[in-house]
Protein backbone atom coordinates (compact mmCIF):
# COMPACT_ATOMS: atom_id res chain seq x y z
CA UNK A 1 0.00 0.00 0.00
CA UNK A 2 1.30 3.47 -0.67
CA UNK A 3 0.56 5.90 1.84
CA UNK A 4 1.17 9.53 1.23
CA UNK A 5 4.49 10.63 2.67
CA UNK A 6 5.06 14.80 2.80
CA UNK A 7 7.83 15.99 0.85
CA UNK A 8 9.44 19.68 0.81
CA UNK A 9 6.95 21.36 -2.27
CA UNK A 10 9.07 23.79 -5.06
CA UNK A 11 7.76 26.58 -3.57
CA UNK A 12 10.13 26.34 -0.83
CA UNK A 13 13.00 26.63 -3.23
CA UNK A 14 15.11 30.00 -2.00
CA UNK A 15 12.87 30.40 1.39
CA UNK A 16 14.32 30.83 4.63
CA UNK A 17 14.44 27.85 6.56
CA UNK A 18 12.62 29.58 9.30
CA UNK A 19 9.57 30.84 7.27
CA UNK A 20 9.66 27.19 5.39
CA UNK A 21 8.87 25.64 8.43
CA UNK A 22 6.53 28.04 9.60
CA UNK A 23 4.10 27.38 6.48
CA UNK A 24 4.50 23.57 6.65
CA UNK A 25 3.13 23.96 9.78
CA UNK A 26 0.23 26.18 9.84
CA UNK A 27 -0.34 24.39 7.15
CA UNK A 28 -0.03 21.24 8.20
CA UNK A 29 -2.34 22.59 11.24
CA UNK A 30 -5.35 23.56 8.52
CA UNK A 31 -5.00 20.07 7.31
CA UNK A 32 -5.37 18.51 10.39
CA UNK A 33 -8.00 20.90 11.55
CA UNK A 34 -9.97 20.04 8.73
CA UNK A 35 -9.29 16.23 9.46
CA UNK A 36 -10.23 16.72 13.20
CA UNK A 37 -14.26 18.46 11.72
CA UNK A 38 -14.53 15.57 9.21
CA UNK A 39 -13.62 12.81 11.76
CA UNK A 40 -15.92 14.13 14.84
CA UNK A 41 -18.38 14.54 11.67
CA UNK A 42 -18.03 10.78 11.01
CA UNK A 43 -17.60 9.00 14.85
CA UNK A 44 -20.76 11.31 15.74
CA UNK A 45 -22.62 9.62 13.14
CA UNK A 46 -21.12 5.71 13.99
CA UNK A 47 -22.50 6.78 17.63
CA UNK A 48 -25.87 7.51 16.95
CA UNK A 49 -25.81 4.08 14.77
CA UNK A 50 -24.56 1.66 16.95
CA UNK A 51 -26.63 3.29 20.10
CA UNK A 52 -30.36 3.11 18.06
CA UNK A 53 -29.09 -0.44 16.53
CA UNK A 54 -27.79 -2.08 19.84
CA UNK A 55 -30.55 -3.08 22.79
CA UNK A 56 -30.02 -0.31 25.83
CA UNK A 57 -28.08 -3.36 28.01
CA UNK A 58 -25.66 -4.00 24.96
CA UNK A 59 -24.73 -0.73 24.24
CA UNK A 60 -24.24 0.02 28.40
CA UNK A 61 -21.79 -3.12 28.59
CA UNK A 62 -19.96 -2.11 25.74
CA UNK A 63 -19.56 1.82 27.02
CA UNK A 64 -18.56 0.32 30.41
CA UNK A 65 -15.64 -2.07 28.20
CA UNK A 66 -14.70 1.29 26.45
CA UNK A 67 -14.09 3.27 29.88
CA UNK A 68 -11.84 0.27 30.80
CA UNK A 69 -9.89 0.55 27.53
CA UNK A 70 -9.82 4.29 28.09
CA UNK A 71 -8.37 3.57 31.52
CA UNK A 72 -5.95 0.72 30.30
CA UNK A 73 -4.68 3.20 27.90
CA UNK A 74 -3.77 5.87 30.81
CA UNK A 75 -2.28 2.90 33.19
CA UNK A 76 0.42 1.84 29.77
CA UNK A 77 1.35 4.85 28.82
CA UNK A 78 2.10 6.93 32.15
CA UNK A 79 1.93 10.20 30.33
CA UNK A 80 5.14 9.06 28.68
CA UNK A 81 3.39 10.14 25.49
CA UNK A 82 3.96 14.08 25.49
CA UNK A 83 8.23 12.75 25.74
CA UNK A 84 7.83 11.87 22.02
CA UNK A 85 6.91 15.28 20.57
CA UNK A 86 8.72 17.20 23.23
CA UNK A 87 12.40 15.11 23.29
CA UNK A 88 12.61 13.75 19.96
CA UNK A 89 12.98 17.27 18.30
CA UNK A 90 15.32 18.22 20.29
CA UNK A 91 17.61 16.09 20.53
CA UNK A 92 17.30 15.64 16.70
CA UNK A 93 18.06 19.35 16.80
CA UNK A 94 20.64 19.07 18.58
CA UNK A 95 22.29 16.00 16.47
CA UNK A 96 21.96 13.33 19.42
CA UNK A 97 20.56 10.54 18.15
CA UNK A 98 21.59 8.50 21.16
CA UNK A 99 19.31 10.01 22.75
CA UNK A 100 16.48 10.82 20.17
CA UNK A 101 16.36 6.24 19.92
CA UNK A 102 16.68 6.02 23.26
CA UNK A 103 13.27 8.41 24.09
CA UNK A 104 11.55 6.32 21.42
CA UNK A 105 12.85 2.84 22.74
CA UNK A 106 12.36 3.97 25.95
CA UNK A 107 8.48 5.05 25.72
CA UNK A 108 7.64 1.75 23.61
CA UNK A 109 9.30 -0.61 25.90
CA UNK A 110 7.42 0.89 28.99
CA UNK A 111 4.00 0.27 26.83
CA UNK A 112 4.91 -2.80 25.97
CA UNK A 113 6.10 -3.99 29.41
CA UNK A 114 2.96 -2.65 30.94
CA UNK A 115 0.70 -4.09 28.50
CA UNK A 116 2.34 -7.73 28.82
CA UNK A 117 1.81 -7.02 32.88
CA UNK A 118 -2.20 -5.87 32.06
CA UNK A 119 -2.18 -9.29 30.33
CA UNK A 120 -1.43 -11.30 32.76
CA UNK A 121 -3.39 -9.95 36.04
CA UNK A 122 -6.50 -9.32 33.66
CA UNK A 123 -6.70 -12.99 32.78
CA UNK A 124 -4.36 -14.18 35.61
CA UNK A 125 -7.16 -12.83 37.92
CA UNK A 126 -10.13 -13.18 35.49
CA UNK A 127 -11.29 -16.65 37.31
CA UNK A 128 -11.52 -14.80 41.00
CA UNK A 129 -12.15 -10.79 40.69
CA UNK A 130 -13.86 -10.88 37.41
CA UNK A 131 -16.97 -11.53 38.53
CA UNK A 132 -17.06 -9.88 41.76
CA UNK A 133 -15.99 -6.27 40.12
CA UNK A 134 -18.13 -6.25 37.17
CA UNK A 135 -21.33 -7.74 38.15
CA UNK A 136 -22.87 -8.00 34.41
CA UNK A 137 -21.72 -10.87 32.43
CA UNK A 138 -22.17 -9.15 29.30
CA UNK A 139 -19.68 -6.26 30.13
CA UNK A 140 -17.54 -8.90 31.67
CA UNK A 141 -17.18 -10.49 28.52
CA UNK A 142 -16.76 -7.28 26.37
CA UNK A 143 -13.87 -6.02 28.78
CA UNK A 144 -11.78 -9.16 28.42
CA UNK A 145 -11.64 -7.83 24.43
CA UNK A 146 -11.48 -4.29 24.72
CA UNK A 147 -8.98 -3.77 27.52
CA UNK A 148 -6.31 -4.30 24.71
CA UNK A 149 -7.80 -1.90 22.72
CA UNK A 150 -5.90 0.32 25.33
CA UNK A 151 -2.55 0.09 24.84
CA UNK A 152 -3.41 -0.54 20.79
CA UNK A 153 -4.14 3.27 21.10
CA UNK A 154 -1.24 3.81 23.26
CA UNK A 155 1.32 3.02 20.23
CA UNK A 156 -1.05 4.69 18.23
CA UNK A 157 -0.83 7.98 19.50
CA UNK A 158 3.18 7.41 19.93
CA UNK A 159 3.41 6.50 16.49
CA UNK A 160 1.34 9.70 15.26
CA UNK A 161 3.58 12.07 17.64
CA UNK A 162 6.62 10.67 15.74
CA UNK A 163 5.23 11.70 12.65
CA UNK A 164 4.14 14.74 14.07
CA UNK A 165 7.53 15.42 14.78
CA UNK A 166 9.11 14.92 11.63
CA UNK A 167 5.96 16.94 9.97
CA UNK A 168 3.95 14.50 7.86
CA UNK A 169 0.54 15.52 8.03
CA UNK A 170 -0.76 14.22 5.01
CA UNK A 171 0.34 10.92 6.32
CA UNK A 172 -1.35 11.75 9.77
CA UNK A 173 -4.44 13.32 8.02
CA UNK A 174 -4.97 9.89 6.19
CA UNK A 175 -4.41 7.04 9.14
CA UNK A 176 -6.11 9.43 11.60
CA UNK A 177 -9.08 11.33 9.56
CA UNK A 178 -9.90 8.83 6.79
CA UNK A 179 -8.51 4.89 7.61
CA UNK A 180 -9.78 5.81 10.92
CA UNK A 181 -13.24 6.17 10.81
CA UNK A 182 -13.62 4.27 7.71
CA UNK A 183 -12.93 1.28 9.35
CA UNK A 184 -15.17 1.75 12.13
CA UNK A 185 -18.22 2.62 9.80
CA UNK A 186 -17.33 -0.78 7.98
CA UNK A 187 -17.22 -2.91 10.78
CA UNK A 188 -21.07 -0.82 12.10
CA UNK A 189 -22.18 -1.36 8.91
CA UNK A 190 -21.31 -4.79 8.56
CA UNK A 191 -23.09 -5.03 12.21
CA UNK A 192 -25.66 -3.71 11.02
CA UNK A 193 -26.05 -6.04 7.81
CA UNK A 194 -25.04 -9.25 9.29
CA UNK A 195 -27.67 -8.44 12.58
CA UNK A 196 -24.58 -9.24 14.56
CA UNK A 197 -24.28 -9.01 18.45
CA UNK A 198 -22.18 -6.81 20.68
CA UNK A 199 -19.59 -8.92 20.88
CA UNK A 200 -18.70 -8.40 16.75
CA UNK A 201 -18.30 -4.75 17.39
CA UNK A 202 -15.60 -5.08 19.91
CA UNK A 203 -13.56 -7.63 17.77
CA UNK A 204 -14.23 -5.26 15.12
CA UNK A 205 -13.54 -2.54 17.10
CA UNK A 206 -9.99 -4.57 18.16
CA UNK A 207 -9.06 -5.56 14.44
CA UNK A 208 -9.34 -2.04 13.01
CA UNK A 209 -6.84 -0.83 16.17
CA UNK A 210 -4.22 -3.33 15.30
CA UNK A 211 -4.45 -2.52 11.74
CA UNK A 212 -4.01 1.28 12.38
CA UNK A 213 -0.88 0.64 14.51
CA UNK A 214 0.22 -1.67 11.71
CA UNK A 215 -0.35 1.54 9.09
CA UNK A 216 1.64 4.02 11.45
CA UNK A 217 4.45 1.38 11.69
CA UNK A 218 4.63 0.90 7.97
CA UNK A 219 5.22 4.40 7.71
CA UNK A 220 7.53 5.03 10.83
CA UNK A 221 10.02 2.20 8.83
CA UNK A 222 9.25 4.47 5.67
CA UNK A 223 10.31 7.79 7.41
CA UNK A 224 13.18 6.28 9.39
CA UNK A 225 14.88 4.98 5.57
CA UNK A 226 13.51 8.40 3.90
CA UNK A 227 14.98 10.88 6.27
CA UNK A 228 18.65 9.23 6.76
CA UNK A 229 17.69 8.35 10.68
CA UNK A 230 18.65 5.06 9.95
CA UNK A 231 22.55 5.82 8.73
CA UNK A 232 22.26 7.78 12.66
CA UNK A 233 21.56 4.23 14.45
CA UNK A 234 23.99 2.32 16.43
CA UNK A 235 22.61 0.23 19.00
CA UNK A 236 25.63 0.23 21.06
CA UNK A 237 25.16 3.58 21.36
CA UNK A 238 21.74 4.47 21.99
CA UNK A 239 21.17 6.41 25.14
CA UNK A 240 17.64 6.06 27.38
CA UNK A 241 17.15 9.58 28.91
CA UNK A 242 14.86 8.57 31.40
CA UNK A 243 15.53 10.76 34.17
CA UNK A 244 14.61 13.83 31.79
CA UNK A 245 11.69 12.24 30.17
CA UNK A 246 9.87 11.23 34.00
CA UNK A 247 10.35 14.83 35.46
CA UNK A 248 9.02 16.01 32.58
CA UNK A 249 5.89 13.75 32.63
CA UNK A 250 5.01 12.64 36.10
CA UNK A 251 4.34 16.09 37.28
CA UNK A 252 1.45 16.25 34.44
CA UNK A 253 0.25 13.08 35.07
CA UNK A 254 -2.14 14.63 37.34
CA UNK A 255 -4.09 15.97 34.08
CA UNK A 256 -4.53 12.80 32.46
CA UNK A 257 -6.06 11.52 36.33
CA UNK A 258 -8.26 14.09 36.12
CA UNK A 259 -9.73 13.00 32.61
CA UNK A 260 -9.60 9.66 33.85
CA UNK A 261 -11.76 9.83 36.78
CA UNK A 262 -14.41 12.35 34.82
CA UNK A 263 -14.57 9.77 31.96
CA UNK A 264 -14.00 6.41 33.64
CA UNK A 265 -14.74 6.15 36.97
CA UNK A 266 -18.56 7.05 36.55
CA UNK A 267 -19.04 4.08 33.96
CA UNK A 268 -17.82 1.87 36.51
CA UNK A 269 -19.29 3.25 39.55
CA UNK A 270 -22.33 2.69 37.47
CA UNK A 271 -22.24 -0.46 36.75
CA UNK A 272 -21.34 -1.19 40.06
CA UNK A 273 -24.52 0.04 41.73
CA UNK A 274 -27.01 0.04 39.14
CA UNK A 275 -26.96 -1.63 36.19
CA UNK A 276 -25.51 -1.56 32.39
CA UNK A 277 -28.65 0.22 31.70
CA UNK A 278 -27.62 3.17 33.47
CA UNK A 279 -24.23 3.25 31.79
CA UNK A 280 -26.11 3.70 28.93
CA UNK A 281 -28.20 6.26 29.70
CA UNK A 282 -25.02 8.15 30.51
CA UNK A 283 -23.06 7.39 28.05
CA UNK A 284 -25.22 7.57 25.01
CA UNK A 285 -25.62 11.29 25.44
CA UNK A 286 -22.20 12.15 26.59
CA UNK A 287 -20.59 12.78 23.07
CA UNK A 288 -23.13 15.21 21.93
CA UNK A 289 -22.88 17.15 24.90
CA UNK A 290 -18.81 17.21 24.61
CA UNK A 291 -20.21 18.83 21.11
CA UNK A 292 -19.90 22.64 22.89
CA UNK A 293 -16.51 22.20 23.65
CA UNK A 294 -15.89 21.61 19.43
CA UNK A 295 -15.06 25.23 18.79
CA UNK A 296 -12.89 25.60 22.33
CA UNK A 297 -10.21 23.16 21.18
CA UNK A 298 -10.31 24.30 17.21
CA UNK A 299 -9.51 27.65 18.93
CA UNK A 300 -6.75 26.38 21.22
CA UNK A 301 -4.32 25.38 17.89
CA UNK A 302 -3.57 29.26 16.84
CA UNK A 303 -4.56 30.26 20.80
CA UNK A 304 -0.85 28.81 21.87
CA UNK A 305 1.62 30.35 19.94
CA UNK A 306 -0.23 33.81 20.47
CA UNK A 307 -0.64 33.41 23.86
CA UNK A 308 3.60 32.77 24.30
CA UNK A 309 4.26 35.66 22.73
CA UNK A 310 2.46 37.94 24.71
CA UNK A 311 3.96 36.24 27.76
CA UNK A 312 7.55 36.58 26.31
CA UNK A 313 7.40 39.78 26.10
CA UNK A 314 5.73 39.86 29.53
CA UNK A 315 2.71 42.41 27.93
CA UNK A 316 -0.23 41.56 30.63
CA UNK A 317 -2.69 43.86 28.64
CA UNK A 318 -2.43 42.08 25.38
CA UNK A 319 -2.86 38.72 27.02
CA UNK A 320 -5.36 39.52 29.08
CA UNK A 321 -7.14 40.85 25.60
CA UNK A 322 -6.39 38.23 23.38
CA UNK A 323 -8.00 35.82 26.35
CA UNK A 324 -11.04 37.38 26.73
CA UNK A 325 -11.61 38.21 22.84
CA UNK A 326 -11.42 34.79 22.55
CA UNK A 327 -13.26 33.32 25.00
CA UNK A 328 -16.34 35.34 23.52
CA UNK A 329 -15.54 34.00 20.37
CA UNK A 330 -15.87 30.72 21.50
CA UNK A 331 -19.13 32.03 23.42
CA UNK A 332 -20.61 33.00 21.06
CA UNK A 333 -20.06 30.28 17.91
CA UNK A 334 -20.82 27.38 20.35
CA UNK A 335 -24.10 28.72 21.20
CA UNK A 336 -26.48 26.93 18.43
CA UNK A 337 -24.36 23.65 19.94
CA UNK A 338 -25.62 24.71 23.53
CA UNK A 339 -28.99 25.48 22.22
CA UNK A 340 -29.59 22.44 20.43
CA UNK A 341 -28.04 20.42 23.31
CA UNK A 342 -29.18 22.06 26.31
CA UNK A 343 -32.75 23.87 25.55
CA UNK A 344 -33.47 21.28 23.29
CA UNK A 345 -32.34 18.73 24.70
CA UNK A 346 -35.23 16.53 25.41
CA UNK A 347 -36.50 16.65 21.85
CA UNK A 348 -33.08 16.02 20.39
CA UNK A 349 -32.93 13.11 22.58
CA UNK A 350 -35.21 11.44 21.57
CA UNK A 351 -34.85 12.89 17.82
CA UNK A 352 -31.37 11.18 17.63
CA UNK A 353 -31.76 7.80 19.71
CA UNK A 354 -35.24 7.17 20.25
CA UNK A 355 -37.97 7.10 22.58
CA UNK A 356 -35.75 4.24 24.83
CA UNK A 357 -33.49 6.72 25.89
CA UNK A 358 -35.93 9.72 26.65
CA UNK A 359 -35.02 9.98 30.01
CA UNK A 360 -31.22 10.86 28.79
CA UNK A 361 -32.52 14.14 28.04
CA UNK A 362 -31.91 16.27 31.65
CA UNK A 363 -28.58 14.50 31.41
CA UNK A 364 -27.68 16.01 28.01
CA UNK A 365 -28.62 19.08 29.25
CA UNK A 366 -26.77 18.90 32.48
CA UNK A 367 -23.88 17.96 30.42
CA UNK A 368 -24.05 20.44 28.45
CA UNK A 369 -24.42 23.22 30.71
CA UNK A 370 -21.41 21.84 32.30
CA UNK A 371 -18.85 21.76 28.59
CA UNK A 372 -20.53 24.65 27.57
CA UNK A 373 -19.85 26.04 30.77
CA UNK A 374 -16.10 25.38 30.28
CA UNK A 375 -15.40 26.54 26.82
CA UNK A 376 -17.31 29.65 27.68
CA UNK A 377 -14.79 31.30 30.02
CA UNK A 378 -12.40 30.48 27.63
CA UNK A 379 -8.60 28.83 27.60
CA UNK A 380 -7.90 29.13 31.21
CA UNK A 381 -6.09 25.89 31.72
CA UNK A 382 -4.13 26.48 28.57
CA UNK A 383 -3.25 29.73 29.42
CA UNK A 384 -1.90 28.35 33.02
CA UNK A 385 0.02 26.22 31.03
CA UNK A 386 1.70 28.68 28.77
CA UNK A 387 2.33 31.00 31.37
CA UNK A 388 4.18 27.95 33.69
CA UNK A 389 1.47 28.23 36.26
CA UNK A 390 2.08 24.15 36.35
CA UNK A 391 2.20 23.76 39.76
CA UNK A 392 -1.43 25.41 40.26
CA UNK A 393 -2.55 23.72 37.61
CA UNK A 394 -1.68 20.15 38.45
CA UNK A 395 -2.80 20.73 42.44
CA UNK A 396 -6.48 22.09 40.52
CA UNK A 397 -6.56 19.05 38.50
CA UNK A 398 -5.96 16.56 41.55
CA UNK A 399 -8.43 18.41 43.56
CA UNK A 400 -11.14 18.08 40.56
CA UNK A 401 -10.57 14.53 40.87
CA UNK A 402 -11.22 13.88 44.07
CA UNK A 403 -13.43 16.02 44.23
CA UNK A 404 -15.33 14.30 41.20
CA UNK A 405 -15.17 10.56 42.55
CA UNK A 406 -16.55 11.60 45.78
CA UNK A 407 -19.53 13.35 44.47
CA UNK A 408 -20.00 10.39 42.28
CA UNK A 409 -19.67 7.97 45.41
CA UNK A 410 -22.16 10.25 47.05
CA UNK A 411 -24.51 10.69 43.92
CA UNK A 412 -24.74 7.70 41.57
CA UNK A 413 -25.65 5.41 44.57
CA UNK A 414 -28.70 7.39 45.10
CA UNK A 415 -29.84 9.23 41.79
CA UNK A 416 -27.94 6.45 38.96
CA UNK A 417 -27.04 8.28 35.57
CA UNK A 418 -28.88 11.54 36.76
CA UNK A 419 -26.61 11.99 39.75
CA UNK A 420 -23.47 10.99 37.62
CA UNK A 421 -24.84 13.78 35.20
CA UNK A 422 -24.90 16.55 38.66
CA UNK A 423 -20.91 15.36 39.89
CA UNK A 424 -19.76 15.54 36.19
CA UNK A 425 -21.42 19.59 35.55
CA UNK A 426 -20.60 20.32 39.34
CA UNK A 427 -17.05 19.19 39.01
CA UNK A 428 -16.66 20.85 35.57
CA UNK A 429 -18.01 24.10 36.91
CA UNK A 430 -15.46 24.34 40.00
CA UNK A 431 -12.71 23.31 38.22
CA UNK A 432 -13.29 26.11 35.99
CA UNK A 433 -13.32 28.59 38.80
CA UNK A 434 -10.56 27.49 39.93
CA UNK A 435 -8.78 27.72 36.94
CA UNK A 436 -10.22 31.70 36.74
CA UNK A 437 -8.72 32.62 40.06
CA UNK A 438 -5.70 30.81 39.09
CA UNK A 439 -5.44 33.04 36.26
CA UNK A 440 -5.94 36.47 38.08
CA UNK A 441 -3.71 35.23 40.88
CA UNK A 442 -0.82 34.46 38.19
CA UNK A 443 -1.08 35.79 34.93
CA UNK A 444 -3.15 39.77 35.52
CA UNK A 445 -6.08 38.15 33.70
CA UNK A 446 -8.92 39.41 34.83
CA UNK A 447 -11.49 36.83 36.15
CA UNK A 448 -14.17 38.33 34.40
CA UNK A 449 -14.05 41.27 31.76
CA UNK A 450 -16.82 43.90 32.71
CA UNK A 451 -16.73 45.09 29.00
CA UNK A 452 -18.30 41.43 27.78
CA UNK A 453 -21.23 41.12 30.50
CA UNK A 454 -23.44 42.28 27.33
CA UNK A 455 -22.50 39.19 25.63
CA UNK A 456 -22.74 36.74 28.16
CA UNK A 457 -26.44 38.37 29.27
CA UNK A 458 -27.39 37.85 25.56
CA UNK A 459 -26.51 34.20 25.82
CA UNK A 460 -28.39 33.41 29.00
CA UNK A 461 -31.43 35.20 27.99
CA UNK A 462 -31.49 33.03 24.71
CA UNK A 463 -30.44 30.13 26.31
CA UNK A 464 -33.36 30.64 28.88
CA UNK A 465 -36.44 31.89 26.52
CA UNK A 466 -35.52 28.59 24.76
CA UNK A 467 -35.93 26.52 27.52
CA UNK A 468 -38.74 28.48 28.40
CA UNK A 469 -40.31 27.78 25.24
CA UNK A 470 -39.75 24.13 25.12
CA UNK A 471 -41.14 23.49 28.75
CA UNK A 472 -44.48 25.64 28.35
CA UNK A 473 -44.97 25.15 24.91
CA UNK A 474 -43.45 21.66 23.84
CA UNK A 475 -43.67 22.44 20.08
CA UNK A 476 -42.74 20.24 17.73
CA UNK A 477 -39.17 19.18 16.75
CA UNK A 478 -39.29 21.06 13.29
CA UNK A 479 -40.67 24.65 15.12
CA UNK A 480 -38.08 23.89 18.25
CA UNK A 481 -35.25 23.40 15.53
CA UNK A 482 -36.61 26.90 13.78
CA UNK A 483 -37.05 28.55 17.43
CA UNK A 484 -32.64 27.63 17.99
CA UNK A 485 -31.78 28.73 14.98
CA UNK A 486 -33.32 32.12 15.21
CA UNK A 487 -31.85 32.50 18.59
CA UNK A 488 -28.72 31.50 17.21
CA UNK A 489 -28.73 34.37 14.73
CA UNK A 490 -29.69 36.35 17.42
CA UNK A 491 -26.89 36.42 19.56
CA UNK A 492 -24.52 36.18 16.61
CA UNK A 493 -26.13 39.59 15.71
CA UNK A 494 -26.33 41.50 19.08
CA UNK A 495 -22.85 40.70 19.48
CA UNK A 496 -21.38 41.98 16.28
CA UNK A 497 -19.60 44.58 17.88
CA UNK A 498 -18.19 43.11 20.45
CA UNK A 499 -16.85 40.15 17.74
CA UNK A 500 -15.60 42.89 15.43
CA UNK A 501 -15.85 40.12 12.47
CA UNK A 502 -15.84 42.24 9.53
CA UNK A 503 -12.05 43.25 10.86
CA UNK A 504 -10.71 39.98 11.70
CA UNK A 505 -11.85 38.43 8.64
CA UNK A 506 -12.71 41.66 6.21
CA UNK A 507 -13.21 39.08 2.93
CA UNK A 508 -16.39 37.72 4.67
CA UNK A 509 -18.04 41.09 4.01
CA UNK A 510 -18.14 40.58 0.80
CA UNK A 511 -20.72 38.52 1.47
CA UNK A 512 -24.18 40.32 2.02
CA UNK A 513 -26.01 37.83 3.76
CA UNK A 514 -22.63 37.53 6.11
CA UNK A 515 -22.67 41.21 5.94
CA UNK A 516 -26.01 41.56 7.12
CA UNK A 517 -25.36 39.21 9.82
CA UNK A 518 -21.59 40.48 11.85
CA UNK A 519 -21.03 43.60 9.57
Amino acid sequence: MNLPVQSAAPVDAGVPSGKVSTRRQIRGSSLLMVGRFLSIGVNFIIQVLTVRYLSTTEYGAFAYALSIATLAETIVTMGLDRAVTRFIPIYEERQDYARLFGTFFMVVGVILSLTLALFLIVFGLNATLGPVLVSDPLALSLMLILIFLGPIQALDNIFEGVLAVFSRPRAIFFRRYVVAPGMKVLVVTALILSQSDVHFLAVGYLVAGLLGVLIYGTLLVRLVRESGLAAHFQRSQVRIPAREILMFTMPLLASDLVYVVMNTVDAILLEAFHSTGSVAAFRAVQPTARFNQLILTSFAVMFTPAAARFFARNDREGINDLYWRNAIWVAVFSFPIFAFTFSLAEPITKLLYTERYADSGMILALLSLGYYFNAATGQNGLTLKVTGQIRYIVSVDIFAAVLNLGLNLIMIPRFGAMGAAVGTMTTMMIFNLLKQYGLTRGTGISFFEARYVRVYLVIIAAALGLLALQALLNPPVPVSIGAALIASFIVVRLNRNELNVSQTFPELMRFKPLRYLIG
